[in-house]
């Protein structure tokens, strides 16, 4: 048994012991109903708050650059329809120049169909050449900024790029506002397994956007750069072409020119001086002719006489002044037919010579009414170019262009 001090000592430590743990036990509810009050009204509402403010701005900055990209985007898909006209312009010009080279190809052919003495390397064919060359020329840099507008695939990267991101950002902004519109009392919210896992930062998520937007812009200047340079190289070479065809048709026109003029004097030396001077000839070999015949008639009359006279007989066959005198007359009589006839051996030499003549200027007149003909048919040719630059001077259709995006 125990004692009476010890009872009373154990009633005093129950009872110390008792006010010890409600003390405790106070201390601990005030706390915590401090806490409860703390959180409650203070932390967890500033926390919660401060979460959708900071939902608010992130949804803001999204936004802002959705719009950034949607805008650059828009201007990279304006510069890939100007690329677009601009490729198709060129390729219109390229196809406009088959029938420049047609046409000076053509004409190189006809005008080889001269002969003789008119096919000659004149200005004309050196002109058709140049042509010639500067087309073919002018082909192959045409084409040349037909392919480079196939390589030019970094805007449309870029703006595959740029599409990406957008939509990123408008499915990131549906998920901030989805969460911004979530409260205390939403249905859906519950407890997750590690819901903190994030795979980039804010730097690189900026970063990257930057990058998608700088790299468009260069894409772009790239392209317009591309663009000024095939708009001022079809420019110059249109030029080019229209100077060479200028000066293609003035030469053919000057050459058309010389060669009538040349087809003219010859006609006129033909007609007019040649058959005439033919003509003075005959008449002139027809009268050495009558007059060889008259002075024969007076030589065998000469003859007769000489040869009647040696009948004379005995001392009366003498040399007396009718002999010398018919003598005389014979001799002159020869001479005189000698020199007709040396006479009209070179005037009909002559005549057959300019006949001959006659016949080669006939022949170049031939060739030279020929090769007329085909410098007309040039020209006739070449006006199938007036024709095609006229055309191209009516403003071109509206073609619908369709972007990557559709």
């Amino acid at each position: 048994r125990h004692t009476v001090s010890e009872w009373s000592s154990n009633n005093q430590h129950l009872s110390a012991e008792a006010q010890h743990q409600r003390c405790v036990s106070a201390a601990i509810r005030q706390d915590g109903r401090t806490l409860r009050n703390e959180t409650s009204c203070k932390q967890t509402v500033w926390d919660e708050s401060d979460s959708s403010r900071r939902l608010s701005d992130r949804i803001w900055d999204v936004g802002r650059w959705k719009d950034v990209l949607e805008s650059c985007a828009q201007k990279v898909d304006e510069e890939m329809e100007a690329l677009t006209l601009s490729k198709q312009q060129t390729e219109q010009n390229l196809a406009a120049t088959a029938v420049p080279l047609d046409v000076s190809t053509e004409c190189l052919t006809l005008r080889d169909g001269r002969r003789g003495f008119e096919l000659v390397v004149d200005p004309v064919e050196e002109q058709l050449k140049k042509e010639v060359e500067l087309i073919e020329r002018v082909q192959q840099v045409l084409q040349q900024n037909v392919d480079k507008t196939f390589e030019q695939l970094v805007l449309q990267e870029a703006r595959h790029q740029l599409t990406s991101d957008l939509q990123n950002k408008m499915d990131a902004l549906d998920v901030d506002m989805s969460c911004l519109s979530l409260t205390i009392k939403s249905p859906h919210i519950s407890l997750k397994t590690n819901p903190t896992r994030i795979s980039s930062s804010p730097q690189e998520w900026l970063q990257f956007s930057q990058y998608n937007v700088s790299r468009a812009h260069e894409a772009m200047q790239v392209s317009q750069q591309m663009r000024e340079d095939m708009s001022l190289t079809r420019a110059q070479l249109q030029n080019e072409l229209e100077t060479q065809r200028r000066a293609t048709e003035f030469s053919l026109r000057k050459r058309n020119h010389q060669e009538e003029q040349a087809r003219d004097e010859l006609e006129w030396q033909i007609r007019t001086q040649t058959e005439n001077e033919m003509s003075e000839m005959e008449r002139d070999i027809s009268s050495l002719d009558a007059d060889l015949q008259a002075k024969t008639a007076n030589l065998k009359l000469a003859h007769t006489r000489l040869e009647t006279r040696t009948t004379r007989p005995g001392m009366d066959l003498c040399r007396d002044e009718v002999q010398l005198g018919l003598v005389s007359e014979v001799q002159q009589l020869e001479a005189t037919i000698t020199a007709l006839k040396q006479k009209i051996s070179e005037a009909r030499n002559s005549l057959q010579k300019m006949k001959l003549h006659h016949s080669r200027m006939l022949q170049d007149l031939s060739r030279k009414q020929e090769s007329l003909s085909l410098e007309q048919r040039s020209l006739n040719t070449r006006n199938r170019l007036a024709s095609t630059s006229s055309t191209n001077k009516t403003p071109a259709l509206v073609v619908p262009l369709m972007n990557s995006s559709g």
